[in-house]
């Protein structure tokens, strides 16, 4: 019985930088290097085994060969993404749609996300959401190019919180890593680009207007997210999404300072990256080192578990109650 520690999918990115791999201490290729996929199931995109029984394997085929370690569930796709992204220049403006307009459309998931703030440039603002009242309003201001109308910017700092439900307009700007946790999928549409080239091709990027605008919610609201905090020895724990609101993943924020037990309770298994310190994780009575940037999956037989340490922050999820 031991923990699935994981070794990250790389993602090169027209707006990435070098952060993964000066602030996150990774192996990064050469280049803009935007995205590390550091907990992954998804197709040929997904994350490595790095120690144990299955090391060498990736984590979709482990998913799907040994489904007793992660409850025996009902779906055959691991259904979460756990990335780190670097925005060393502003991420097109985008949407994803929902569960049915994917199925439908793609033949794939739906993309519900949410960003954890890792790092933000002073003033730094993104954009969530959007001003149009009705269709018609969001198709014009579209059509015609009114971006500064459309966008709704909001400011962000360090440890801030932005659940991002399908159907949300969005994108991460220049200066500012998250770490995000999302629905398994890959299917995001382009709504605007800032014009810029690709610097491969010499092109624009593609946009993809009409699909934006079938999956674009109208009006925009931000969803009433419920977070609570609690103090237990040796951590604080803020329970930053869950269901019903975030129908998808359960999603905690954990302060440890000392030696903080918990338990998988009614989950099947749970996702966990470290974003600040390093300290230990001790199940079935063996310990292992834990740091910035570690990430694995506490399996459905390890039901007891403690972390250690002084100023460790973790993000720590589990699949909804789907």
């Amino acid at each position: 019985m031991e923990p699935i520690f994981l070794t990250p999918y790389f993602r090169p990115k027209i707006w990435g930088g070098r952060k993964l791999n000066t602030e996150l201490h990774y192996d990064i290729p050469e280049g803009k290097v935007g995205e590390a996929w550091v907990i992954s199931g998804y197709k040929n995109d997904a994350s490595t085994v790095t120690q144990g029984p299955y090391k060498g394997e990736t984590l979709r085929q482990v998913y799907q060969a040994h489904p007793e370690l992660f409850g025996n569930p009902a779906a055959k796709e691991f259904p979460l993404l756990v990335k780190f992204l670097d925005a060393n220049d502003n991420l097109s403006v985008q949407v994803h749609p929902d569960d049915e307009y994917a199925r439908i459309h793609e033949n794939d998931s739906g993309k519900t996300e949410s960003w954890y703030v890792l790092h933000a440039e002073p003033d730094a603002k993104l954009i969530y959401g959007h001003n149009a009242k009705s269709k018609e309003e969001l198709e014009d201001w579209i059509n015609n190019g009114k971006w500064d109308k459309l966008f709704r910017y909001v400011p962000v700092k360090e440890g801030d919180f932005l659940y991002v439900p399908a159907g949300t307009v969005h994108a991460l700007t220049k200066g500012i890593m998250v770490i995000e946790t999302q629905q398994s999928s890959d299917v995001t549409y382009r709504l605007y680009d800032w014009d810029r080239i690709d610097q491969k091709t010499g092109q624009k990027r593609d946009l993809h207007i009409k699909q934006s605008l079938d999956t674009i919610r109208v009006p925009s609201t931000d969803p009433k997210l419920d977070i609570t905090k609690q103090e237990v020895t040796g951590a604080l724990i803020t329970t930053l999404a869950k269901p019903p609101v975030s129908p998808h993943f359960y999603l905690w924020q954990i302060d440890v300072n000392g030696t903080f037990n918990w338990e998988l309770d009614n989950h099947p298994y749970m996702l966990v990256s470290v974003i600040k310190g390093n300290g230990s994780f001790k199940v079935d009575n063996k310990d292992y080192n834990i740091k910035l940037g570690s990430n694995f999956i506490i399996t459905n037989e390890m039901k007891n578990f403690s972390f250690s340490g002084d100023n460790l922050r973790l993000v720590i999820s589990a699949p909804g109650k789907e």
